[in-house]
C-alpha cells in the first residue's frame, strides 16, 4: 500500500477520538495535517502533540467558523487532496415521542449539516484541482434501523445519500468520494453513548453493551486504529478507482435491534 507522503489531509472533528487516530495516521506518513474541533481543550493538546499542523476551534455547525478554518487552510496550502468529514454526536436517545425538537436538530446538524459546509468547500478545489478524496464518516447505524436513536440513524442514512450523489458529481473531475460506516468503536464515546441508552432503555449498560456485542458476527468491537487502516487505504493509490463506496469497519453487523 503507497503511504499518505506529502498529501494534505484535513479532517473534521480530529482532535479526539476516530478523527484524532485519522490524524496521527496521516501525520506519521508524512502528510501536512489540518483539523478543526469545538473542543477548545483538545486543540490545543492536539497542537502541543502536533506543532506543525494547522488546527482550529470550529463548530462544523456554524457556516462563519467553518469559513474561517477553511479559508485558513487554503491560504496555507492552496488545495487539499484528502477531506474527511468526520464531525458527528451521538444525540438524544430514546423513544421518538419522547424527544426534544431541539436535540433532534442539534444531532442532525453535527452529523449532516457539518458535512455539507466541509464537502462544499471540497468539491470547489477538488473540481479545479481534477483530483481528490473526500471521505465521509457515516455509521452502521447509516444501514440498519435503529431503534432509540432516530435522529442519529437519519443522519447517517442522509450521509449515505450524500456520498453517492457527490461520487456521481464529482467523478467526472477525478474525484473520489467514499463513506466509512463504522461499528461500535472502542473508546469514550462509545461508553457516553452506552450511558444515553441505557438510561432510555432501562438495561444495564453491560446488558447493553453485550447487545452491540452479540450483533456482530466477529462478536468483537472495532478499534479506532482500525478504522485509520481503512482510511488510509481508501487514500492510496491503491484504491484509485474505488469511489461511490460504502465501507463497514464493523465486523459484519447482523442487527442493531435488540
Amino acid at each position: 500500500m503507497t503511504r499518505a507522503e506529502k498529501q494534505r489531509v484535513l479532517i473534521t472533528a480530529g482532535a479526539a477520538g476516530i478523527g484524532r487516530a485519522l490524524a496521527a495516521r496521516f501525520h506519521s506518513a508524512g502528510a501536512l495535517v489540518a483539523v478543526c474541533d469545538m473542543d477548545a481543550k483538545a486543540i490545543a493538546q492536539f497542537q502541543a502533540d502536533f506543532p506543525e499542523a494547522i488546527a482550529h476551534v470550529a463548530d462544523v455547525t456554524d457556516e462563519a467558523q467553518m469559513e474561517a478554518f477553511l479559508s485558513d487552510v487554503e491560504t496555507q496550502w492552496g488545495g487539499v487532496d484528502v477531506v474527511c468529514a468526520n464531525a458527528g454526536t451521538g444525540g438524544p436517545a430514546g423513544p421518538i415521542e419522547t424527544l426534544d425538537y431541539g436535540e433532534w436538530q442539534a444531532c442532525v446538524a453535527a452529523n449532516l449539516h457539518g458535512a455539507f459546509l466541509t464537502c462544499r468547500w471540497a468539491a470547489r478545489l477538488m473540481k479545479s484541482q481534477k483530483q481528490g478524496l473526500i471521505v465521509l464518516t457515516s455509521s452502521t447505524a447509516g444501514q440498519f434501523g435503529y431503534p432509540m436513536r432516530s435522529p442519529y440513524a437519519s443522519a447517517k442514512w442522509a450521509i449515505i445519500g450524500l456520498t453517492k450523489t457527490l461520487a456521481s458529481e464529482l467523478g467526472p473531475y477525478g474525484v473520489r468520494v467514499n463513506a466509512i460506516c463504522p461499528g461500535a468503536v472502542e473508546g469514550p464515546r462509545m461508553e457516553r453513548v452506552l450511558e444515553r441508552e441505557s438510561a432510555a432503555t432501562g438495561r444495564s449498560i453491560e446488558e447493553t453493551r453485550q447487545m452491540y456485542v452479540k450483533g456482530v458476527s466477529m462478536r468483537s468491537w472495532v478499534t479506532m486504529e482500525e478504522v485509520a487502516d481503512t482510511v488510509e487505504f481508501l487514500a492510496s493509490k491503491g484504491a484509485a478507482k474505488i469511489s461511490g463506496q460504502i465501507m463497514a469497519i464493523d465486523g459484519h453487523t447482523e442487527s442493531l435491534v435488540p
